[in-house]
């Protein structure tokens, strides 16, 4: 969307109250379009804003001409900074994230009975076919008469 246009194009994000906004401007006309908007996010403090490229095979040229950083300072009562100097990684609410997995839950007696039970009873099924097989082959090697 943003290729080979005779006009800068802009890119807002805010976070703010766990929400983050992305807002986009690549019509020229200064006017913001929401690209997206997801609620719940929480992200740790302490991280750095920046920017960077992927090198190699390189089909597009795309100058950051520049950067705007604000911090917000916004009013939060005890509960809300205690509950945001817990976060690590980072999380949205009701959205799982790639790579991160929920501990499965252990198996209940009934169900551990069951596996066990018929895992017992197809063992018992291959050997009885096994030597019914090798008793059959016993058999016909004996009837050779040379």
């Amino acid at each position: 969307m943003v290729r080979n246009l005779n006009h800068d194009t802009f890119l807002v994000i805010r976070y703010v109250k766990r929400r983050l906004t992305v807002l986009i401007d690549i019509d020229g006309k200064h006017e913001w379009r929401d690209c997206i908007d997801v609620p719940g996010v929480r992200l740790p403090r302490g991280y750095y804003f920046g920017t960077s490229s992927v090198t190699g095979d390189l089909s597009d040229n795309h100058d950051i001409i520049s950067l705007k950083l604000y911090q917000l300072t916004v009013e939060r009562t005890p509960e809300e900074e205690k509950r945001d100097r817990e976060v690590y990684l980072p999380v949205v609410d009701n959205l799982k994230l790639p790579g991160v997995e929920a501990p499965l839950e252990p198996m209940s007696g009934l169900a551990l009975f069951l596996i066990v039970f018929f895992s017992l009873v197809a063992i018992v099924f291959a050997i009885v076919i096994g030597v019914i097989v090798y008793n059959k082959w016993q058999e016909q090697s004996r009837k050779h008469f040379y």
